[in-house]
């Protein structure tokens, strides 16, 4: 499905005011509307950056017009990986918003110090979390500690067996959905045609529900398929090791922010 069809499909699902929305309001704030008027955006993750050079390194892609870093948070039991914590989420300063993803067992007991250590978006995977209602429920309470007023973008993981189905009893409570194109912590093939299929599926929830979500497409991406990723209808591209390549960041930034400016122009 191409973005401007991506565009028909969202502008009949925020269209009119349902019954559903009347009795569970949702309030997405000025970061979603961010989001959304500036889609597609990259999402910039930090593990293969060099973290003995972290602030240069993020100075290089910040001029390269990146606004949007991912931080991977793995735990070592949901996926085989060990990488970070809040105390390293709050040390990165920086102005550009802060995109975390919980890849970690029982999300709920930790989503106040990653909120606290300011992430503008939260995501927890929903394998790993028993009671999504709840985790949504407990982050839509929080305050952007970065600034109040923007609000903090609630987002579920899909990992790549399970159905988008799963989420249509709490539809109403997501902001963003990051489908994940391959397992994570593990390396192998990139399953865009999964994503794909899950992302047409999502819009035909949406449509139904009158609800807006954005989408985040996240594993395998280079700039050899940005474009095909970009012009599928995804609002957020996760990209690490293109960029963060060992040899140029501020160019294979610049590159990819071109790619994905280009798709937004043509669409």
């Amino acid at each position: 499905m191409n973005r401007s069809s991506i565009k028909t499909l969202r502008w009949n699902a925020v269209a009119g005011e349902t019954e559903r929305e009347k009795e569970h309001p949702v309030t997405q704030g000025i970061l979603f509307d961010q989001l959304r008027d500036q889609s597609p955006m990259l999402s910039v993750g930090l593990l293969t950056a060099d973290w003995m050079r972290l602030d240069s390194q993020l100075a290089l892609v910040a001029e390269a017009g990146v606004s949007v870093l991912h931080f991977d948070v793995m735990d070592g039991r949901f996926c085989p990986m060990m990488t970070l914590g809040p105390p390293i989420v709050r040390a990165v300063k920086t102005p550009m918003i802060k995109d975390v993803h919980l890849m970690i067992e029982d999300p709920i007991a930790q989503i106040a110090d990653f909120v606290a250590a300011g992430a503008d978006i939260l995501s927890v995977n929903v394998e790993a979390c028993r009671h999504l209602h709840r985790a949504l429920h407990v982050l839509g309470e929080m305050t952007n500690v970065n600034d109040p007023s923007r609000g903090i973008v609630r987002g579920v993981s899909l990992n790549l067996s399970t159905p988008v189905d799963v989420l249509e009893p709490v539809l109403d409570q997501i902001d963003l959905v990051l489908f994940l194109a391959v397992d994570p912590g593990w390396k192998g093939p990139v399953r865009s045609d999964v994503v794909e299929r899950k992302m047409e599926r999502l819009d035909q929830m949406l449509a139904a529900s009158k609800h807006d979500v954005l989408k985040c497409f996240d594993g395998g991406v280079t700039k050899q398929n940005l474009a095909q990723i970009a012009a599928s209808g995804v609002d957020l591209i996760v990209t690490g090791s293109a960029v963060f390549d060992g040899k140029d960041p501020l160019g294979n930034a610049r590159a990819m922010v071109d790619i994905v400016k280009n798709v937004a122009v043509q669409s």
